[in-house]
């Protein structure tokens, strides 16, 4: 089963809730999983996840103040 536990791994990076800590997401009615270090691309450059999460192109950048 897609996003099931025998595939919790980060969608981007591969790595597995043994290597990394894993949070789950929900997009367009399918669970997926990222990994606490890519997640900032998720929130930042969620273009970068294009090919690995359907429909990441068209995401818009969480804005933020510096």
């Amino acid at each position: 089963m897609p996003g099931g536990p025998a595939s919790s791994k980060c969608l981007n990076c591969d790595r597995s809730e043994s290597e990394a800590v894993l949070v789950s997401i929900r997009f367009r009615g399918a669970e997926r999983w990222i990994c606490s270090g890519c997640f900032p691309l998720l929130i930042h450059k969620p273009e970068k996840l294009a090919g690995r999460l359907e429909g990441a192109e068209g995401l818009q950048a969480a804005e933020h103040e510096d």
